[in-house]
């Protein structure tokens, strides 16, 4: 997969998913099934965290031979930020432009970099679907494991409301 083919499935995800989330009130997007469960506004959060995240992993990745990357607690994250306490659109329109901002990064990583094959990596730790430290890695495997990661995020929103 090349580079403009990923930006374009980023871009094509981003913008199906925000013209659905729009439509979703203040008030819809604060209710929780459980306390322990995440609301809507704290999902678009955790997908604002992890595109802040990967932005910094997307770009370093271009400079490194590895895909060794600091994880993060992603509960601890999303309760240190106060999503819950954000307005819904003002999260929404972050994680729009933050994705936009990613989509333009990763049409702009050389192919080559995207399908060079890295030995070393922690994505057996940090990746949504996790691969075999034995295992190696592309930069496109990494990507799509974003985009995946989003979509599965993203669905459970949109499916839910049905």
């Amino acid at each position: 997969m090349k580079s403009d083919e990923l930006s374009t499935a980023l871009l094509n995800a981003t913008e199906t998913a925000y013209s659905k989330l729009q439509i979703i009130s203040e008030e819809e997007s604060c209710k929780k099934d459980k306390p322990e469960k995440w609301s809507y506004k704290e999902v678009v959060g955790h997908l604002i965290d992890s595109a802040s995240n990967n932005h910094q992993r997307f770009v370093r990745a271009q400079f490194k031979n590895d895909l060794v990357f600091i994880g993060y607690q992603q509960d601890d994250w999303v309760n240190a930020q106060h999503y819950q306490d954000a307005p819904w659109h003002s999260l929404l329109r972050l994680w729009y432009e933050f994705n936009l901002h990613l989509t333009r990064i990763i049409a702009a990583v050389p192919d080559e970099t995207l399908l060079l094959k890295r030995t070393l990596h922690n994505l057996d730790e940090i990746a949504w679907k996790p691969v075999a430290k034995s295992e190696p890695v592309t930069l496109v495997y990494f990507i799509n494991d974003y985009i995946e990661h989003m979509q599965h995020h993203l669905k459970q929103i949109i499916s839910e409301r049905r």
